[in-house]
């Protein structure tokens, strides 16, 4: 099916057109924008389908990386199908107007703040699958995730915002992203590369990817929400890709590089069906004795 019969066959924009009040929005995504981002919905949920086959595969108690890999993609995939539906998002006036005849001129341009809903759920995710792979501990995960919440609110924040004091809280986020990096860098690495090689290999391909491809979501806000430079239908491309990379590829990554690891390695050991403990050791005891008073009676 040619991209054009898609684009043709896609009625989101005349279901929820770009308008608010009555009001058109004046820079807001086309049906080739709406369609990009249907395509990149249906490839989050192909993966995520897939990443939950696959657990299958393995003991339920092994299934730890499967299933936040699952939720990352399963996550995107209904922020994806939103915006594809044109819905999840709010006008803001432009703090840069372009001038006319410029393919971004207008007053207001359409945020998708669904976007960030995605983020805040799915990066902490994603961190939780690097620093659960170095087997880092549970204080240090927890500054990590705050560390990642402050930027993805501050870059939500700056996005809203109708003047240049947008990029004081882009300004937040970024260091705030920095710090992410120097923790994943420096003493996630070298807890990762003390646990083997194999272990040290998926956490560098992993953690190099994201660390790529993070860097380049700056960039990416910079010439969409902050500087208003590219069309929201470019803004649904690079945001895209960069999704795209960031969960389905870094999923696929991670589940084969985790195959023939075992969680318990990693000090993630869970036991399923198996009680232990000490009522678990009377319950046996009591089961024994019963069996014998059964076996006396009947003798």
């Amino acid at each position: 099916m040619s991209s054009d019969l898609l684009v043709a066959r896609n009625n989101a924009l005349n279901v929820n057109p770009n308008m608010v009040n009555g009001k058109s929005v004046d820079i807001a995504i086309t049906t080739h924008g709406s369609s990009f981002y249907y395509a990149i919905c249906a490839i989050m949920g192909t993966v995520a389908f897939g990443v939950i086959g696959l657990s299958y595969l393995k003991p339920r108690e092994d299934r730890i990386f499967f299933y936040i890999t699952a939720a990352i993609n399963f996550t995107a995939c209904i922020a994806y199908f939103t915006m594809g539906s044109n819905l999840g998002w709010t006008p803001i006036d432009v703090e840069w107007l372009r001038p006319r005849g410029s393919e971004v001129f207008g007053i207001n341009r359409e945020i998708f703040y669904v976007r960030y809903v995605d983020w805040f759920v799915t990066t902490p995710l994603l961190l939780m699958d690097l620093l659960l792979t170095a087997a880092m501990p549970w204080p240090t995960i927890t500054w990590i995730i705050f560390l990642d919440w402050v930027m993805i609110v501050t870059g939500l924040v700056g996005a809203l915002v109708k003047s240049r004091y947008k990029f004081g809280f882009f300004a937040a986020g970024c260091v705030a992203m920095f710090g992410i990096f120097w923790e994943l860098a420096f003493a996630s690495r070298k807890q990762a590369k003390a646990l083997g090689s194999d272990v040290n290999r998926v956490f560098v391909s992993c953690g190099v990817l994201t660390l790529f491809i993070w860097c380049l979501y700056p960039i990416a806000w910079g010439v969409c929400e902050g500087g208003n430079l590219i069309t929201p239908d470019s803004e649904a491309v690079f945001y895209g890709v960069l999704d795209f990379i960031a969960k389905p590829v870094f999923s696929i990554a991670l589940i084969f590089g985790h195959w023939n690891i075992s969680p318990a390695r990693l000090g993630l050991q869970i036991k399923y069906g198996h009680p232990t403990g000490h009522a678990h050791d009377h319950n046996i005891e009591k089961d024994r004795q019963g069996d014998g008073q059964t076996s006396g009676a009947q003798a």
